[in-house]
């Protein structure tokens, strides 16, 4: 198990659209789940991953095992978003994440409106058996 408590942050900065949101202009609850997803696609990007391409090579896929979400003031139409993901533990075939949203500031500091544990499992494509996360990925998370 790789415990992880001092790795850096990663940051994907989101705009809040029409289609995020309900009547009020305030983000429908079930759309931060989809933030927290873009935000975990764009890390593993940025550490040199692509998910279509790790399921080509290897069967390989991510799939949500478990969440939990609380969700403290609302994100509306128009705001800017950070999201971020930080890894707490990976093992041999699943990761635990922690994810936060925060409206958006020039020093990263803002408000914080909605946070969430995340476990990601990794399985293979057709089966959905649980498999090992491709060893290129895990040695890039230790």
């Amino acid at each position: 198990m790789i415990e992880t408590v001092a790795t850096p942050c990663f940051r994907q900065t989101l705009r809040v659209y029409w289609e995020d949101t309900d009547a009020a202009g305030v983000v429908f609850y079930a759309n931060y789940l989809k933030f927290f997803e873009r935000a975990r696609s764009e890390w593993l990007r940025s550490l040199g991953f692509e998910q279509q391409r790790m399921l080509e090579d290897t069967g390989a896929m991510f799939v949500v095992a478990a969440t939990t979400v609380r969700y403290l003031r609302p994100a509306r139409l128009d705001d800017l978003l950070d999201v971020t993901v930080l890894l707490r533990s990976a093992g041999l075939a699943s990761m635990n994440i922690e994810q936060q949203i925060r409206r958006s500031t020039t020093a990263h500091d803002g408000e914080l409106l909605a946070e969430s544990t995340i476990r990601i499992g990794c399985v293979e494509r057709g089966t959905f058996k649980p498999r090992g996360i491709p060893s290129e990925i895990l040695q890039t998370l230790q």
